[in-house]
């Protein structure tokens, strides 16, 4: 019963609005490993790290099982749904006002059998609630998916971040070095009646406002690294020892691949899943629709009874019976019809949830790739200026010391190249996360889980490990087994305990 599924359209456009702009490519990005473009070992360790620990991940292979027991559940209804052995004893003591004989009013009854019941799926009920089944756990598959694109791009975003704060805080320590042979060479002339007290006031007030700007920044970068300890699974802690000295904010590239939009229908996980969905509920018709029609079942039990016990098992105590029923709920009609609606309109709400998962797709990659191209010709301009205020800042440092000008535009130059260099590192940032968008919402990086990524480095409590020797350590040092999940997900995350531990967790 009900309608056989075919997935529905969604408008997606033909091609991207910057298509023509030269850093844009139209081959298929098919790299999922796409974080290594910035070649930087460290983040790659990072990375590898979340993906064996990481708790949300871990949630999401946890729904892929308990979808696994659904879809194993639901197949088992396809055979007999009530297979049962029994046994009682009683003994049974008749009132004396029933017209039985005296012999008979005490006796007692022992019975042990089996019986089964088996509805025959004639409408297909139960084989439409197996396609439920299925397309649900294949939701949750790419519900997987989907959490695992999201990490990928949290961790690289996180790690920009951080390198972003260290240069921002490398700006601005060396801008208050300047500034401190500024304020020096002010007192130095003010001392010897060269210039007036103003130039050493400005010149502590530029000090003052750049140090200033320092506590802000170191407390974005520790946010940063605690956001990044989350997602790699473990408390937050000082990650400086693992990272390292950055060189800086890594180098974005020229140009990025990004297909046409009609890949996001393959690619985005999230669009795979709403589709998936929507054909789940499709078979939900058909389960609603089977209630018109009688459910015609085939009933059967063969069991022992006995007065005495020490004659159960003889075979005179033999019984049984067999033969088919029928059950039809002849007068619920507007009940089941409603059912019948009701499934057709969460039906078409999902199609509606699907189309619109495609458009929200789209627009994302949009929007991340106009971010990407307009905020590299921002650096461009930004550098530039940079470059401009560093070189009049020279000139005019010279001549402060010649005695031919006062500090008064060395003051407002110096408060003008802290704040561009500053905002020409966010920039620089800005651009990376952009990058990190385009590639998130072109579904990135979800085809690591097949056979063949293998995890390399793991922070467990503060130590690295090699998980050369042990691919399936997770952060409380419990074994655990994937044999469940092996099809579906990588070694590690989302796979339950193999047994419990000593401690009982």
């Amino acid at each position: 019963m009900g309608p056989d599924y075919h997935p529905p359209t969604a408008a997606v456009a033909e091609q991207w609005i910057d298509i023509s702009n030269e850093h844009v490519l139209p081959l298929p990005p098919d790299d999922p490993y796409w974080w290594s473009v910035f070649q930087d070992p460290a983040l790659d360790n990072l990375v590898q790290t979340a993906l064996a620990q990481n708790l949300t991940l871990r949630q999401a292979g946890s729904r892929i099982m308990q979808a696994q027991a659904s879809r194993a559940i639901t197949a088992g209804n396809l055979f007999p749904q009530v297979q049962q052995s029994f046994g009682d004893a009683l003994r049974i003591q008749e009132s004396q006002s029933v017209a039985l004989p005296p012999p008979i009013r005490a006796f007692g009854e022992w019975d042990v059998g089996f019986n089964a019941s088996w509805e025959i799926d004639v409408w297909g009920r139960f084989r439409r609630a197996l396609e439920t089944a299925d397309a649900r756990l294949e939701a949750s598959i790419y519900d997987y998916d989907a959490v695992l694109v999201s990490l990928l791009a949290e961790v690289v975003a996180a790690y920009v971040d951080i390198r972003t704060f260290e240069q921002r805080i490398e700006y601005a320590r060396q801008n208050v070095e300047v500034q401190e042979s500024s304020l020096q060479l002010s007192t130095t002339r003010f001392d010897e009646g060269k210039t007036s007290k103003v130039g050493v006031y400005l010149a502590e007030a530029n000090l003052n406002g750049t140090a200033a700007t320092i506590p802000a920044l170191e407390t974005g970068l520790r946010q940063a690294s605690n956001r990044l300890c989350t997602l790699m699974g473990i408390p937050p802690t000082d990650l400086s020892m693992w990272l390292g000295k950055g060189d800086g904010i890594p180098e974005v590239p020229a140009d990025i691949a990004v297909g046409i939009p009609a890949d996001l229908l393959r690619r985005r996980p999230d669009v795979r899943r709403a589709e998936r969905q929507v054909a789940a509920q499709s078979a939900q018709i058909g389960v609603a629709m089977s209630d018109f029609f009688p459910s015609i079942s085939l009933n059967g039990e063969v069991f022992q009874s006995s007065e005495d016990f020490s004659d159960l098992f003889n075979s005179a105590s033999a019984a049984g019976s067999i033969g088919p029923s029928f059950r039809w709920n002849i007068l619920n009609y507007g009940r089941i019809t409603n059912n019948v609606l009701l499934q057709d309109a969460r039906l078409l709400e999902l199609i509606a949830s699907y189309q619109n998962t495609v458009l929200v797709a789209n627009q994302e990659v949009e929007d991340a790739l106009i971010a990407f191209l307009k905020s590299k010709r921002e650096v461009v301009s930004l550098r530039k200026g940079v470059d401009d205020l560093n070189e009049s800042l020279k000139l005019l440092l010279i001549q402060f010391e010649e005695g031919s000008i006062d500090f008064s535009p060395i003051f407002v130059l110096q408060g003008s190249l802290r704040s561009a260099q500053d905002q020409m590192a966010a920039a620089e940032g800005q651009v990376l996360l952009n990058m990190v968008a385009i590639y998130r919402a072109l579904g990135g990086g979800w085809q690591i889980r097949y056979p063949g990524f293998e995890t390399q480095v793991l922070l467990v409590d503060d130590e690295p490990t090699d998980t050369a020797t042990d691919p399936f350590l997770a952060p409380d040092n419990v074994e655990r087994d994937d044999a469940q999940l092996e099809e579906f997900l990588m070694p590690a995350p989302g796979v339950a305990p193999k047994e419990d531990s000593e401690d009982g967790q």
